[in-house]
């Protein structure tokens, strides 16, 4: 059983315009991969300097972090936890 709501996209109203973002996982991953890209570019920039070297080790472990939320992520984006009513414990 499958929730038909999983899909649709998720819709915000910003005054007169509206947002709407498809396939969230997808999105979330690539945000993710993004912001992984940024923090390992501007730490390897700051090793360039040996008074952000602290820094720069710290944006590293950040970047290291992100890339255990990525296999998160993507098996997020295929299990979804679903509440089942109560009608249907019994069968």
């Amino acid at each position: 059983m499958t929730d038909p709501n999983i899909d649709q996209p998720l819709t915000l109203r910003i005054g007169h315009e509206e947002l709407v973002i498809r396939r969230r996982y997808e999105l979330l991953s690539i945000t993710n991969d993004f912001l992984i890209a940024i923090w390992f570019l501007v730490g390897s920039i700051l090793f360039l300097f040996p008074e952000y070297e602290t820094v720069a080790i710290w944006l590293f472990i950040i970047g290291s972090f992100q890339f255990l939320i990525r296999p998160t992520i993507r098996l997020a984006s295929h299990i979804h936890v679903q509440r089942v009513p109560p009608s249907h414990w019994d069968n």
